[in-house]
C-alpha cells in the first residue's frame, strides 16, 4: 500500500514538472540558457577540472554561458586563453564565478567558498562522505542550495560512471607507478615490468577484483608480467576473468595462499573497496616484513583506511616511504597524477548533463527524466534528501518526491 502511495505520488509530481517544461519550452530556448561557473581548486593536490576546453565551446554553442576563474585549468595543462578562445569569460576575482547559476567542480567546496553561493544555486561537485563534516552539509542547507554528488552519478546502463572512469584511470595508472618504481633510477630492484625470452616476468599480486583490480591486471598482462588476482568474491573473480578474455591466476582471500604470494611477488596492488566505512585490513605487518627487499606496495584502497598494516598516507610531493625495505606508494588521489586524461574522462560525464538541464528547462525537469541523475541529488533547496545522510548525520530527511509535489 504504502508502494503504491509512493509511485502515484512520483507519478504526480513527474506529471506537474512536464507541464512545467512543456509551458518554458513553447516560450524560448534562450530562457533555458544555463549560467555555468568553473573555480579553481583550491584543495590539496587536486589538478583535475570538471571541463575541457572543447566542452565549453559545446556549452557555448548551445547557448550557454561559461565563466571560469583564472588559472582553474593550469594544473591540467588547460590554458586561460584556450579556454577563452572557446568563448569561456575569464574571471579574476573568484566571487565572479560564484555568482554563476551552476558552480561544477572537482572536490566538494570549502566553507570559505560556500559563504559566497548564493540561495538556490546548484552544485556539482564530489562529496567525498569519508571526510564529510556535519558543518559542511548545514552551510549548504542554510544556502538553500541544490547539490548532486557525481560519485553517484548513475549512466543508462546503472553503471556508477564517474567512479568507474576514475577506477579505469587510478588500476591503470597503480601499474605504470609501479613500473616507475621497480626502476633502479627510483632505488627499486631494477626490474622491467615485463618479461623477455629467458628471462621470467615479474609477478605482481592484485587484491580485489572490481573495476580497479580489472584494469591493473590488463595493463601489467598487456605489459608481459604475471598476475594473480584476490578477491572475497567468486562472481567478481569470475567476471573479471570474463572480461579480461584470458586465464589468469585467481583465488579467494585464503591467508596462506595469499600471504605465499606476497612474499614472493615483486609488486602488491591494494584495491579493496568498502562499500561502508573502512576499508579491510587484509594484510598484516609481519607479512609485509618477510616481502624481498625493494618490493613494491601500492595501496590504492588508502582513502579507505588502506588494506595494508603498514600503509601511511603520502601525497604527490612524496609519494613513497620505506617499512622493512619495501617501498609503500599510499597517494590517496591518484587519478590527479594524471589530470589531463582524468578531466577528459570527467568532461565527457558532466557536459552531457549540463547540456540535459538546458534542453529539459531546468534541473528538476531533468532529474525527473533521469533516474541515474535523481539518486545523486543529496540537497534540494535546502533539504537533506539524502536518507543515508540524514542518517549519519541526525539530520531531518525530506522525501523528493513529496517535497517537489508540494512545491507544485
Amino acid at each position: 500500500m504504502a508502494t503504491g502511495l509512493r509511485e502515484g505520488m512520483a507519478d504526480i509530481a513527474r506529471q506537474g514538472l512536464l507541464q512545467t517544461q512543456e509551458a518554458k519550452l513553447e516560450t524560448s530556448k534562450k530562457k533555458n540558457s544555463l549560467y555555468i561557473g568553473i573555480p579553481k581548486e583550491i584543495s590539496f593536490q587536486e589538478n583535475r577540472i570538471a571541463l575541457t576546453p572543447l566542452s565549453v565551446a559545446l556549452l557555448v554553442n548551445n547557448g550557454h554561458r561559461v565563466i571560469l576563474e583564472t588559472g582553474a585549468g593550469i594544473a591540467a595543462n588547460f590554458s586561460d586563453s584556450e579556454y577563452a578562445e572557446q568563448g569561456a569569460k575569464i574571471a579574476y576575482d573568484k566571487k565572479e564565478v560564484f555568482d554563476a547559476d551552476i558552480l561544477v567542480k572537482i572536490a566538494p567546496p570549502m566553507l570559505e567558498e560556500i559563504e559566497m553561493m548564493h540561495k538556490g544555486q546548484t552544485l556539482i561537485s564530489s562529496l567525498q562522505t569519508g571526510t564529510l563534516k556535519q558543518d559542511y552539509l548545514k552551510a549548504l542547507m542554510h544556502k538553500k542550495i541544490n547539490a548532486l554528488c557525481f560519485e553517484n552519478l548513475r549512466d543508462e546502463g546503472n553503471i556508477l560512471s564517474v567512479v568507474r572512469a576514475m577506477s579505469e584511470i587510478v588500476g591503470s595508472t597503480s601499474i605504470l607507478i609501479a613500473a616507475e618504481y621497480l626502476s633502479n633510477v627510483t632505488g627499486g630492484k631494477g626490474l622491467m615490468l615485463g618479461g623477455f625470452t629467458g628471462v621470467p616476468p615479474t609477478e605482481i599480486v592484485i587484491l580485489g577484483a572490481g573495476t580497479v583490480g580489472e584494469y591493473a591486471a590488463r595493463t601489467a598482462l598487456a605489459l608481459g608480467a604475471e598476475v594473480k588476482v584476490f578477491d572475497s568474491s567468486i562472481y567478481r573473480l569470475r567476471r573479471l576473468q570474463n572480461n579480461l578474455g584470458s586465464r589468469v591466476f585467481t583465488s579467494v582471500m585464503q591467508p596462506i595462499v595469499l600471504n605465499k604470494a606476497i612474499v614472493t611477488c615483486d609488486v602488491v596492488i591494494g584495491a579493496i573497496r568498502a562499500s561502508h566505512g573502512r576499508s579491510p585490513c587484509v594484510v598484516m605487518e609481519e607479512t609485509v616484513a618477510r616481502m624481498k627487499p625493494h618490493s613494491v606496495v601500492i595501496d590504492v584502497s588508502i582513502d579507505q583506511g588502506g588494506c595494508f598494516e603498514t600503509s601511511e598516507v603520502t601525497n604527490h610531493t612524496n609519494p613513497v616511504f620505506r617499512k622493512y625495505d619495501v617501498i609503500h606508494y599510499c597517494v590517496p588521489n591518484i587519478a590527479s597524477r594524471v589530470p589531463r586524461t582524468a578531466s577528459y574522462a570527467l568532461t565527457n560525464i558532466f557536459a552531457p548533463i549540463l547540456l540535459d538541464i538546458g534542453e529539459y528547462g531546468g534541473l528538476m525537469n531533468m532529474v525527473w527524466n533521469n533516474p541515474g541523475i535523481r539518486e545523486a541529488l543529496y540537497i534540494y533547496q535546502g533539504n537533506c534528501t539524502n536518507k543515508d545522510l540524514a542518517d549519519m548525520f541526525n539530520l531531518p530527511f525530506k522525501d523528493l518526491e513529496l517535497l517537489v509535489v508540494s512545491n507544485q
